[in-house]
């Protein structure tokens, strides 16, 4: 499964005098598994055997990358052989340089390692039950930034290279590449997997229902990152979000006056929610996600009205209809 899915106007999303943490939590023991510097030490005159070594080395994530990064039945060695390092040293579409960028700028991964490792602990803190998944760098060839596999999350380190990475023009959109840095990894990490370990559970199907449930992930994903401006945790650009605060009851009165709110057409549901350069259902002007927002917004009304709710209280609430009544969301 993949996802693409990262101060001083905060508006303090999420911070305005609740305190869902101690400060005295322990941080979780991520386990970072580095399996781009595994495939970097894959050389052409000895691929057979370095490629019995990945299997042996890494048994449960080799098959996984084989087959849906590259795209090749596990099984079939021997194609594997030829395409492998073609797929590390190809210039045409950049790979030779963009593996090399990626070793540079992923030699120290610890920033990214304390910050899973806290906010993992936050998540284990709200949710004890849960498993935590180990993490596995890798290079996609420009494929996917988060990949799931069981008990494992994937990043796809290649994504990652900074927004002014000249081989992103070739693949990419310019407004993808806000979120396309070393440092939206941790934030994005957590929001894939809340997304998974915490699924869409209401039977409606309506706008409202499902920018709720988008934004509560969103709100606890702030919360998790409460060290995070909102507009990287959104990711989206400081101007993007400041657009947003200043229109915001221009926003929802539009949403209002259209109707929107309680509407299941898919383009309906696309133009508000889906990633894109503006939301056309509001402005040219207005970021991408802006559904999103608006639910986010919603969800930390709610809270901020409901002091007796938990983080857990929100997120296991399915009544979208509830949440807005209980908000007093009237921006």
């Amino acid at each position: 499964m993949f996802l693409f899915i990262s101060c001083v106007v905060f508006m303090a999303a999420c911070q305005k005098g609740r305190s869902y943490f101690p400060k005295d939590i322990e941080p979780q023991e991520i386990e970072i598994v580095r399996f781009d510097n595994a495939l970097m030490n894959v050389h052409e005159v000895s691929v057979a055997h370095d490629i019995r070594v990945l299997y042996d080395e890494y048994p449960k994530f080799m098959p996984l990358w084989v087959e849906d990064i590259l795209g090749i039945p596990s099984v079939d060695t021997a194609y594997l052989e030829q395409a492998l390092p073609k797929f590390l040293n190809d210039t045409l579409y950049g790979f030779r340089q963009t593996n090399a960028r990626e070793q540079e700028l992923f030699a120290d991964i610890s920033d990214i390692q304390s910050s899973v490792n806290k906010a993992f602990a936050r998540i284990s803190y709200l949710y004890p039950e849960t498993e935590m998944p180990t993490l596995y760098l890798f290079v996609s060839g420009f494929q996917t930034p988060i990949y799931f596999g069981d008990e494992l999350i994937g990043i796809g380190a290649d994504m990652y290279l900074g927004s002014d990475y000249e081989y992103y023009n070739r693949v990419v959109y310019d407004y993808q590449k806000q979120t396309m840095r070393k440092e939206c990894i941790p934030a994005d990490v957590v929001t894939a997997y809340l997304f998974r370990t915490l699924p869409y559970t209401s039977a409606k199907s309506r706008l409202l229902d499902q920018m709720l449930y988008r934004g509560k992930i969103m709100y606890l994903t702030a919360q998790i990152f409460d060290e995070l401006p909102g507009y990287e945790v959104m990711g989206w650009t400081k101007e993007q979000w400041d657009w947003c605060v200043k229109n915001e009851r221009a926003i929802w009165h539009l949403v209002m006056d259209k109707r929107d709110l309680f509407k299941t057409e898919s383009l309906v549901l696309t133009g508000y929610l889906n990633d894109g350069p503006f939301t056309s259902e509001i402005s040219q002007d207005a970021p991408g996600r802006l559904g999103i927002w608006l639910g986010w917004r919603i969800a930390e009304s709610y809270m901020e009205h409901n002091q007796s709710v938990t983080l857990q209280d929100l997120m296991a609430e399915p009544d979208a209809q509830k949440i807005l009544e209980d908000s007093y969301y009237k921006p």
